[in-house]
Parts: structure tokens; sequence; C-alpha cells
């Protein structure tokens, strides 16, 4: 205690609001070199969320107590040991998606048969989290069950969007967004198995990377991956290009009980020459209606990647307007049993009585959740050649991989349009096709905000490339970051209107 009271003595108090824009790097500085001590980081972000989490609902159980001994320990090592020891993230506050177990946290999914559910241990990822050094504040909200863009269900309520309330902050790891997007954390842990770390990245204002198919152990995560093929995957939402790859280096490799995480080689994103890259634009079509700013934004960020000598490619394949069916269909073969065992448990359930439930209110699930788990009981029922769709994925990945080489990445919407209002996703379904195809395709992916529309909404691109190539869509988005200014705080009261 005497060491970290003296270590505070000599330095001025940090300003509060440059701690809630800067990067996980840049903290680490401040608090290597002692201008910052982890108690004061800590106590910074806990003030936040507890002045903006009313309005957003986002962190949905804390473990500030512990939080605050556990910053207490990281000075103690600060101010005593040999800094080249440390582990890489002693002191960085974070939050962590209420679906991956955080010790002594709830771990409901949002699904009101495990409301009393509280985690015995850490999953796999939190363990080499807090490892490393990094302080859990907390668990963050989800949709019920995931597999919707919406955060909102019948446990913890919905989550809003920090740029604008009455819009909604993506899901299924919305709290996530919402949470780093506002400056109350420095990072998060999210999961993506259709987009659910990119979407509430690109409506929050964030950066977000879905890392490569099995780069990740998924153990400890509720829902349980059940695919033999990585499609789910856990990573960071942070503030900055230049955080996701010491937060993946943290949380990536084997540990022994997920089959499908293995050794995957994580090289550096500064060794990527951008003149070595090819960059093809693929702006969105086929069904979805992409709106006009989310085209302009790939074209403004292939344009900038360009400008720095990367070269332009033609992208083709016969599926590429395909993504929705093709990811159902893949999630479908995989687990047969699909989101009603998620959702209801070993219980069962009527859809169609629910449904006649809802409008009354007595129904136990929300909306979007009867309504995919009837999209799915309709197509469990459909003539439908599901051999046939898998085949066409593995042909239209060998297409892409062809294409892209190891050079080459795409630049695409992560939406059809920024963060629409609440319950309005539900008119556009299958829009999240802009983000599912490349769950079940195994890529990298990178989403990176490059401005804002006209009513002050966040716009962001994704930056993709072949399984194994997290290293090419970093170094990518770390140009687009450069040119178009990158993460900015809500710093200012959320709008409602």
């Amino acid at each position: 205690m005497y060491a970290r009271a003296s270590a505070k003595q000599n330095h001025p108090q940090p300003d509060t609001s440059s701690l809630l824009e800067e990067s996980v790097t840049a903290l680490l500085r401040r608090l290597h070199d002692r201008t910052l001590t982890a108690r004061e980081l800590t106590e910074v972000h806990i003030a936040r969320i507890e002045k903006v989490n009313p309005q957003l609902n986002a962190l949905v159980a804390d473990r500030f107590a512990e939080a605050r001994k556990e910053a207490d320990q990281a000075d103690i090592l600060y101010d005593s040991a040999d800094h080249t020891d440390l582990p890489p993230l002693l002191g960085i506050p974070c939050s962590i998606k209420e679906f991956l177990a955080l010790q002594g946290m709830p771990q409901t999914g949002g699904v009101l048969h495990r409301k009393d559910y509280v985690a015995s241990q850490d999953s796999t990822v939190v363990a080499r989290i807090r490892a490393a050094g990094a302080i859990p504040l907390g668990v963050t909200n989800v949709p019920e069950g995931g597999l919707w863009m919406e955060t909102h269900n019948l446990i913890w309520g919905r989550t809003s969007n920090p740029w604008n309330l009455s819009r909604t902050c993506g899901g299924s790891s919305g709290g996530e967004g919402a949470l780093v997007g506002s400056g109350a954390a420095p990072f998060g842990i999210g999961s993506d198995i259709g987009g659910s770390i990119r979407i509430p990245a690109a409506f929050c204002g964030t950066v977000g990377h879905k890392p490569s198919a099995g780069l990740v152990p998924n153990t400890g995560h509720f829902p349980a991956a059940k695919d033999p093929h990585g499609y789910m995957v856990i990573g960071p939402l942070c503030r900055y290009v230049e955080d996701v790859l010491p937060i993946l280096r943290v949380l990536a490799g084997p540990d022994g009980k997920d089959p499908v995480c293995q050794p995957m080689p994580l090289l550096s994103p500064r060794q990527v020459p951008i003149p070595s890259l090819r960059v093809f634009s693929w702006p969105g079509g086929g069904s979805i209606q992409v709106r006009p700013v989310m085209r302009e934004a790939v074209d403004r960020s292939a344009a900038a990647l360009r400008s720095e000598g990367a070269k332009e490619g033609t992208l083709s394949g016969r599926d590429l307007d395909s993504g929705f069916i093709l990811w159902a269909s893949a999630l479908q073969a995989a687990n047969p049993d699909g989101y009603e065992s998620v959702v209801a448990g070993d219980k069962g359930l009527s859809v169609l009585r629910e449904l006649l439930l809802y409008p009354f209110g007595r129904s136990n699930f929300v909306l979007p959740t009867l309504v995919t788990m009837l999209s799915e009981s309709i197509l469990r029922r459909l003539p439908i050649g599901f051999d046939a769709l898998l085949s066409r994925l593995d042909r239209l990945r060998a297409e892409l991989d062809a294409q892209l080489g190891t050079t080459g990445v795409i630049i695409h919407p992560p939406y059809s349009r920024p963060a629409p209002r609440h319950k309005l996703a539900l008119l556009t379904p299958f829009d999240a096709a802009c983000t599912a195809l490349f769950n079940v395709l195994g890529y990298a992916v990178t989403v990176v905000p490059v401005g804002f529309d006209d009513e002050g909404m966040p716009v962001a691109v994704q930056v993709i490339s072949r399984r194994g190539n997290d290293h090419l869509t970093l170094a990518a988005a770390a140009v687009l970051e450069r040119h178009f200014g990158g993460f900015r705080c809500a710093m200012r009261e959320p709008r409602t209107t």
C-alpha cells in the first residue's frame, strides 16, 4: 500500500476525459511509467459506468469491489517488480459479454430458464484475460439466447446505443458495443456467430475483430458452440486497431478442451507493406438494400488504401449474394436441435402458443426470439437440400480463397445501414447476411469506424481476408483508422430522437 500511495503522490491527477478515449496501448504506457495508477484508471471507468449505464443498460452485473482490489494488487506489482516480467494487460479494466463464464457473475444467456445461473469458474478466455492482468468490471447485456441484432431479454431488459438512445446497439455483443462506445471500458470480450461482434462495433463506433475460425477457444461459452468448423468465434471490441493484436495474443491458442481450436500463427500487421495488398470492393447487393452512405464508405475506404499503394482487385463468385441461406444452412446442418434448444432448455415449447400469448404480455420470450424459432421450424420442414447448399458454400470459399490469395482483403459493409431504431431490424432480418457469410467461410474480419452519417450515427466498414490472415485485416484497418479518424467516444449526452 505504501508503494502505491507514494507513486500516486508523484504525478498529477489524470485527465478523465483523455482516459475515456485512449487506447489500451497508450494506457499501458502510462501505467508502466507510473504517470497513472491502475486504481485511478479503474475508478475513472467505474465512474463512467455509473454515469452512462442508467441510460444504456449495458452492464448488467458488476464486480466493482473485486476490481478495486485487483487494481491495488496491480499497482503493487508495478511499483515493486521488474516491468519486463509484468503480465501484458496488467491494470487495464475491461468488460465481459454475459455469454462468457466469469466466476461469481451471472451467465444466463438472457434466457429465463437460466435466470439464476451463476458461473462457478472462468471460461478459458476470461481466465486468460485475468492471467494477463486485465481487470473485469462486470458482465454486459445480450439478446435472448443470441442470434439477434437487438440486445433485449426478459431478465436484463433492453440496451441502447450510446450515440442515440432510440437506436439499437446491435447484438449479440450489444452490451459490449454500448459500453466500449461510451468510453466506459477500454476493451471488452464478445463472441460472434453471424455478426455478433461486428454489428455492435459498427453501430456503436468501435473497432471489433472476428478472429479466424479456430484461433480462439470457445470453452465456457453459453450457448455452447456445437459445430466442428469454428463458425462461432470469441474476440475483442476496443477503441483502436492497435489494441486488437495484444488482446488477441492473450486469447488465442488451444486449451486442450475445444477440439476446433488449433495452433495458428499470429503475424504482426506492422510487417504488412500496404502496397503489397490487393483490395476488393464489395458494396453489397442482391436482395439487400444497402444504403448509399454504406456504399460510399466502402468506396472511400478502398480509395484510401489505394492512395497508399494497394492494388485494386475485382471480386467474383456465383454465390456472393446467397450469404444468408448459406449461413443458415451451415448452422442448421451443424446443430439440428437449433435455437429452440438454447432458449427453451430441456422443457420444449410450442412456438405458435407463445406467439399467441405474446400480444397479452404472457409469453416467456421476446418477439425476435419467437420469430427466429418460427423461421427455424419452417426451415426444417422445407425440402431443402442442405448437402447441395454446403457444397455451394465450399465452392464459394474455394473461389474466394483463390482470388484473395495471400495478400487480398475485401471491403464490405457490416450492415445495410447505420444503427436502426429499436425493433426496426425485425423488418429486414436477412440484412445480417452482410456479416454472417464470413462466419461460415471461417474468414478473419475487422470492423473499423470511418465516419458518421447525417444523423450523427457511426458508419463503419468490414475488412475481410482468408482464414489465418488476421494480420492483413488489421493492417488495412489501421490505414483506414488513420485516414478517417477512427474511434470517437460518445461523450456527449446520448440523444433520444
